[in-house]
């Protein structure tokens, strides 16, 4: 077993400098574009941080395991909101905008909807997969939000020169070829080497999904949102981990559901249920205390929720 650990910590190291490298050359065209670094954080960022998601369920859905696809998704998803969202705001309160309130907070209590009802056959009856007409109304649903957060672009362009001048040409290229070739070694080494491991341990590839591997891929995202708070910029760390967890279901486990239908197990609601009080939690916490923002206190007791929810995982698994 010392091999495929190794092997996997290498694929996620792969995967987190993949994810860095493209990240900051996408960022750098966003800079370019005068996009505000709210939707910096929802589109370019957010797309770069779901990347190793992306990698990982496209290798294990073409290779037919596709029942750690789900799990790699809802995992990451509840870790970004409790674990990453409040570790940024207990290093620095975090302001959430109105036009968050409004489209991107409540975006994602749909996109969890829909992961739900199509789950759980809600639209199609039959058997507990997410088939490939259910994978491309997720894709829709990704192209209109995705148009929406542009049409509401709302920030001058004097706050992103603020934050960043763009890098050159060059470098920019160079780092988005790197984080691709990243992105798909890590992707390789992480899929195989994390179905070896969970079969040697007993692991259903749900289970392993839902966990090893989702805190894996929420990685970049925890990285990224840590270094926003750092330099207190509210918009790179909310937008970041809003946007990613709508891309996450509406990209990537809309184009998982193409390559094959992807297997849900029924038990994988009590997590979907988490995953809809995580985001009842962080609303909740916008719309109490002295502001629209998350509190040092509110972060720490996002880490207790978070807490919670993986000691439940492991002991019912």
């Amino acid at each position: 077993m010392t091999i495929p650990i190794l092997l996997l910590v290498v694929g996620f190291v792969a995967l987190i400098l993949g994810a860095n490298w493209l990240v900051d050359g996408a960022t750098s065209v966003g800079i370019r574009a005068k996009l505000s670094p709210l939707i910096i954080g929802l589109t370019i960022v957010a797309f770069g941080t779901s990347l190793p998601e992306l990698i990982i369920n496209v290798f294990s859905c073409v290779k037919g395991n596709s029942g750690l696809a789900i799990g790699n998704i809802v995992g990451s998803n509840i870790m970004n909101i409790l674990l990453i969202l409040g570790v940024a705001s207990i290093i620095y309160p975090i302001d959430v905008s109105r036009i968050s309130i409004r489209r991107d907070i409540p975006a994602g209590f749909v996109a969890t909807t829909a992961l739900f009802l199509m789950a759980n056959n809600f639209f199609t009856g039959g058997n507990n997969t997410i088939n490939w007409i259910e994978g491309l109304v997720l894709l829709l649903l990704a192209c209109a939000y995705l148009y929406l957060t542009m049409v509401k672009n709302e920030s001058p362009s004097s706050e992103v020169e603020a934050i960043q001048i763009p890098m050159p040409w060059g470098k920019t290229i160079l780092l988005l070829i790197l984080g691709i070739i990243g992105l798909y070694a890590g992707g390789e080494l992480v899929s195989n080497n994390a179905q070896t491991i969970a079969k040697a341990w007993g692991m259903s590839d749900a289970m392993i999904g839902l966990t090893v591997v989702a805190m894996a891929t929420s990685l970049p995202e925890l990285i990224t949102s840590i270094v926003a708070a750092t330099k207190k910029n509210s918009g790179i760390a909310i937008g970041n981990v809003l946007g990613s967890n709508i891309l996450n279901i509406c990209v990537v486990l809309g184009i998982s559901g193409l390559i094959t239908p992807l297997q849900f197990d029924a038990q994988m609601n009590k997590t979907l249920f988490f995953l809809f009080g995580a985001n009842a939690l962080m609303l909740l916490f916008v719309f109490t205390g002295k502001g629209r923002k998350l509190s040092r206190f509110e972060g720490f007791l996002m880490l207790l929720a978070y807490s919670g929810f993986m000691a439940y995982t492991v002991m019912t698994r």
